[in-house]
Parts: C-alpha cells; structure tokens; sequence
C-alpha cells in the first residue's frame, strides 16, 4: 500500500524555518473561542513546504475539551470509520490560520466565529501525528458547521461570504468530479441538480471530492488567509 506523500510539517521539524517578520510567534499562547473559553495552548505550527506557508495551528486542547465527550462530526462512528472516533490519548486539534485572530497585546489566539461545542465535536489526533488530507477535511467540515452554534448578529458579514463561497466550491468539484448537471456526458437532464449533487455531498461527506486539489488551491482558500496575523491588519 502506498504511503501518502507527506505534505505539512510541524515548524519543529524544520531547522531552516523561521517565523516571517511582522508575524507573532503564537506557541504557548492560549486559544480561546467566541466566548473567551479556554480551548487549549499552541503548542506547534504546521507548515505546508509546497505554498512556505503556515497554515495551521496545532494545539493541545484544554481538558474541558476531552471531558465534554462529544462525538466528533462527520459520518456515524462505526467499525469502518473509525476515523471519526476522539480515543484515549488523542489531545490535540489543528485550526487553520484564517480562522483565529492573535490578540497581540494580551497574547491569546481567538477563535471569533468558533463555540466551544464545535471544537469539542471536532475530530482530535495525538501530538506529532502525520497530518493528512481526510482528516483535514473532516476538520474543515467541522469548523464549516460553526454557524449551526453562532447567531445570527454575532457572525461577521464576510465570514458569511466566504461559507457560501466554499460551499458553493465544493458543489461545482463535485458536478465536475460525478458529472452532475451541465457537466453529464449524457444528453439526458438531470431530474434535480442541486438535489442530486447534495445528495452525493451528504453521502461522502466532501472528503474525496477535495481531497484531490493542488496544495496551492487547498490552501488558497479564505481559511487559510494569514494576513490578520500581520501586526495591525485585520
């Protein structure tokens, strides 16, 4: 069986890696959510060599974490997707970049738009573990539902978009990728083709239809955008 081809690094393992200037170095700052709740510490940064690019934060999430005992999103847990199962030992999540801001002054990362719930549904791995791509999109799915927990008046207007343009993303790679509607081979239309390219969505949970992107495009994406980590952008 084929090894898939490691694509992210821990900053740790990278000698020849440094911190870009302008950029706070976040390890050891605390996480915290929409609520200010403790979530856990960073503990490492993961850089994706292809794009030099930090892209997420690895971190060690706080014990309330663990102890609310909820299942990770995703598919029901059963013996073949064992996946989606948080087991014993498991105490850290990644967070992409775009999805927090550094609080500079007080130095914690916030999490604006993220509940406590939504990170304690999200699938955790152990410390150092090989990050690879379906579990990346098991976890964006996750934060990607950070809207169920969040009102209305709470969600900033261009966190909003950019849900809807991801979404709207996936649905147009997942007509080109089965060939749902204008995309069908065959001159027979589609009886519904948002109805038929949702359906295929729910049923693969957005996992092999992403999964296959360029790292330059994956991490294109409005969950990886840094720039709010340039001291005095946001």
């Amino acid at each position: 069986m084929k090894t898939p081809e490691k694509h992210l690094y821990y900053l740790s393992e990278l000698s020849d890696y440094k911190i870009a200037g302008g950029y706070p170095d976040v390890r050891n700052w605390e996480v915290k959510d929409e609520a200010l709740r403790k979530i856990g510490t960073v503990n490492n940064l993961l850089v994706n060599k292809k794009t030099e690019r930090v892209v997420y934060l690895d971190v060690e999430v706080d014990q309330t974490i663990i102890a609310a005992d909820h299942d990770p999103y995703g598919r029901p847990a059963n013996s073949e997707i064992r996946e989606f199962i948080n087991e014993k030992g498991e105490n850290h999540i990644i967070i992409p970049i775009g999805l927090v801001d550094p609080n500079h002054e007080q130095e914690y990362v916030f999490a604006e738009s993220i509940d406590h719930k939504t990170f304690a549904e999200t699938k955790r791995i152990s410390k150092d573990t090989v990050i690879e791509r379906d579990y990346e999109n098991a976890v964006l799915d996750s934060y990607g539902r950070r809207y169920v927990h969040t009102p209305v008046d709470k969600r900033m207007d261009s966190d909003v978009e950019n849900a809807e343009v991801y979404k709207a993303e996936r649905m147009d790679m997942i007509k080109q990728r089965h060939n749902v509607g204008e995309y069908r081979d065959s001159e027979t239309p589609s009886k519904n083709i948002e109805d038929e390219a949702e359906q295929y969505f729910d049923e693969n949970d957005g996992v092999k239809s992403r999964g296959r992107l360029e790292d330059e495009e994956f991490y294109g994406r409005s969950e990886f955008d840094d720039s709010r980590f340039i001291r005095g952008k946001k």
